[in-house]
């Protein structure tokens, strides 16, 4: 199932996708989806709406340095344990939405796709075993970075905290296997990164336990992969695109700040 967030002009409303290429349309459902999903009856095309950011969530969990041949290019060894860092809610935008350039503050923002998870039960110190039991589905993510930033604090809040520089979707994806998922980067249409989820260092649900041993997660947060090797600049008026195999691609416009 396919869980979208969109908008007709007038407020914010969750639905389900579904139909094929080019005869897509959305059915609104009735609050939230976690749980038993229910339809308000109201069916629109998919052309005919606006997708915003999948979930609104609390918080975005990100994982450094999850595939090794990435570690190496940023001049590091793979670790031995999964790094932690944190996006701000702030920071997340939709499918379509752009990314604005913070011209006056960095000289080079970088994209780096990413497969993002969205949790949908209450949590706290998870078991490997049982981590699927916690996670609503899948989406394709954006972890843009400010890397000249990143490099210049030693610490990477600001560089990832920007406005604009999480963009998630375009929907969820409720029945997918990311054991071993395409991964593919494109900026204007030429691939950048190309890898395979089955090359994450740390694997979703040891991600999971890790992560929901030091916090409680709750319905909505995200939790970033990390990014395969091929990170790279973006300029103004690049269009991104992040694409996931049994997801969809997520698209981004590169726009000035000012």
């Amino acid at each position: 199932m396919r869980i979208a967030r969109f908008t007709t002009g007038e407020g914010v409303t969750f639905g389900v996708v579904d139909g094929g290429p080019g005869e897509e349309f959305v059915a609104a459902v009735h609050g939230h989806p976690f749980g038993t999903v229910q339809f308000t009856g109201e069916r629109k095309p998919l052309s005919e709406v606006r997708l915003v950011a999948p979930m609104l969530p609390s918080k975005v969990i990100a994982i450094g340095k999850n595939y090794a041949d990435h570690a190496r290019e940023m001049g590091a060894e793979p670790p031995a344990e999964p790094v932690v860092f944190s996006k701000p809610s702030t920071s997340v935008i939709g499918h379509g939405e752009a990314i604005v350039y913070p011209e006056k503050l960095s000289e080079r923002v970088d994209f780096e796709g990413e497969l993002a998870v969205v949790i949908g039960r209450l949590c706290r110190d998870v078991p490997v075993e049982r981590a699927a039991e916690v996670i609503f589905g899948y989406t394709c993510a954006n972890d843009v970075t400010a890397r000249d930033l990143q490099k210049k604090d030693g610490q990477w809040t600001r560089a990832k905290g920007f406005d604009t520089f999480c963009p998630l979707g375009p929907w969820i994806q409720t029945d997918l296997d990311p054991a071993d998922l395409a991964i593919t980067t494109t900026v204007n249409g030429e691939i950048r990164q190309s890898a395979r989820t089955s090359q994450l260092l740390h694997d979703i649900p040891a991600l999971i336990a890790y992560v929901s041993a030091v916090m409680t997660l709750i319905p909505g947060d995200v939790i970033l992969t990390g990014t395969p090797a091929g990170v790279g600049p973006l300029s103004l008026g690049d269009e991104v695109g992040v694409g996931i195999e049994g997801i969809g691609t997520l698209s981004n416009r590169v726009v000035s700040r000012d």
